[in-house]
């Protein structure tokens, strides 16, 4: 492709198909993402060891899990601003130093106090990363194809979270605990060092911020693009005020869908962690043993990555996107009233959850995929991860919980009828989502003036 004047960069990404360099850093994502669903769901796949080693009740247990969850969200307030203002990587790599260490650290516990205050601060790291890692992929992939590309690499969270059962089936009998805890921290510190090697920055992100106009003709030279040397990057974006970075997400007709994305997030989240935490726990209770119990979650995740692919599929395919995902939360309530409801035998419970899991989880893959296509370049990683950090308390309070919904629904499984109201809730807010409708101005490397684009191929 050769060019004189200006290229728009979001314009000449959205024009072409993938690159091999666009699939290499969606890998890279996507291995990200998979150690974090890992370390943020094994907690629950050890609770009942844990419990057991410790003498705990399932409210202490509440209190360590909530701990991490509350992590998880103040992490994800802080890294969307500063992660628009440092740059994607740099957020990401300090994100995943932080998550892997003081995992790691987790396996040294001496109690219940000194393992809360590790996980909190496990947390801080992995609330940072996804967020992070959505805004990334969404900057590098073309708008026709986003939500396949995005639930692609979120996909690696439910492996991760889902292999985490199968993960603690086969090491907690030899190992304990302790193994299936120091594993989540040694992995992602061992990739660090590839992700400062190869890991790139945002194109977009570097337009908006007037980085070097050759290190951005270098990147997307690495995309297939080919240029000019006195080829101009640009980036035709809505005028965000100069206001707070946070305060913008209130501004200019974006207050409705932030709102509508936070609720949204806030019940998919109750749901998902109530049943990460305590999903083994409550088989425990149903007479499953620990390694099948912990099987049965696992299962839960893994079916997020079918409906993660089915929903992201289906967004790309139609115009409805909003729509898809709201079905999909609807699907998974029904799954989840029909588990409350009816005299399920062991097995056919079991499926039912992965179904469960193929419907609400997929749904929470396709709001990453939907919500960073709602804000700029500017304040997208400020929008998204202020989504995940809001949402988050979802999570804390489903966590902390979970062990009083046990008490008063001992060894039954009645608490899924109380988990189908949220995911309803979920599939209310999204599908009254609205769009923001902001002026249009274009973002150049040296000034805010408007520039005369030329995207034309020859």
């Amino acid at each position: 492709m050769k060019t004189s004047s200006a290229i728009d960069v979001k314009a000449w990404i959205d024009s072409r198909s993938i690159s091999r360099y666009q699939w290499f850093v969606l890998g890279l994502c996507a291995l990200i993402i998979l150690f974090d669903g890992y370390d943020a769901a094994v907690m629950g796949f050890i609770a009942p060891a844990l419990m057991h080693d410790w003498g705990m009740a399932p409210a202490q247990m509440g209190v360590i899990l909530g701990a991490g969850m509350f992590g998880v969200a103040l992490g994800a307030l802080i890294a969307g601003p500063y992660s628009d203002r440092l740059g994607r990587k740099r957020v990401l790599l300090v994100s995943v130093l932080c998550f892997g260490v003081f995992c790691l650290l987790s396996s040294f516990a001496r109690g219940p106090n000194e393992m809360a205050v590790l996980r909190f601060l496990t947390g801080l790291g992995l609330g940072a990363v996804m967020p992070n890692c959505v805004t990334l992929v969404s900057e590098y992939m073309p708008q026709g194809r986003r939500g396949l590309m995005i639930t692609l690499m979120y996909c690696g969270f439910n492996i991760g979270s889902g292999a985490g059962g199968f993960v603690a089936a086969a090491l907690l009998p030899v190992g304990g605990w302790k193994a299936v805890v120091m594993l989540g921290g040694l992995c992602p510190l061992a990739i660090i060092p590839v992700l400062l090697w190869m890991l790139p920055e945002s194109a977009l992100y570097m337009v908006v911020r007037n980085k070097s106009q050759d290190k951005i003709r270098h990147l997307l030279q690495r995309m297939g693009g080919v240029f000019e040397p006195a080829t101009r990057f640009v980036l035709h974006t809505p005028a965000i005020d100069k206001k707070a970075q946070v305060l913008k997400l209130f501004s200019n007709g974006y207050a409705q869908g932030t709102l509508m994305l936070w609720l949204t997030y806030f019940m998919g989240l109750f749901v998902i962690y109530l049943l990460n935490g305590w999903l083994p726990t409550i088989m425990r209770t149903n007479g499953f043993s620990m390694e099948k119990a912990a099987i049965t979650a696992g299962l839960f995740q893994l079916g997020g990555t079918l409906g993660g692919l089915l929903v992201g599929t289906l967004m790309d395919r139609f115009q409805a996107k909003k729509q898809v995902i709201g079905m999909a939360y609807l699907l998974g309530m029904s799954c989840l009233l029909a588990e409350g409801i009816c005299d399920f035998g062991p097995y056919w419970l079991a499926v039912l959850v992965f179904v469960s899991g193929v419907c609400v989880n997929g749904a929470q893959t396709g709001l990453q995929a939907f919500s960073p296509s709602f804000y700029p370049t500017e304040m997208r990683a400020t929008g998204v991860s202020w989504m995940h950090g809001i949402g988050r308390s979802g999570a804390i309070i489903s966590s902390s919980m979970g062990g009083l919904l046990l008490g008063v629904f001992p060894g039954t499984t009645s608490i899924f009828i109380v988990l189908s109201i949220p995911a309803f809730c979920a599939a209310m807010a999204i599908i009254n989502h609205r769009k923001a409708s902001p002026a249009v101005t274009l973002k150049g490397a040296d000034s805010d003036t408007p520039l005369q684009l030329n995207t034309s191929t020859q």
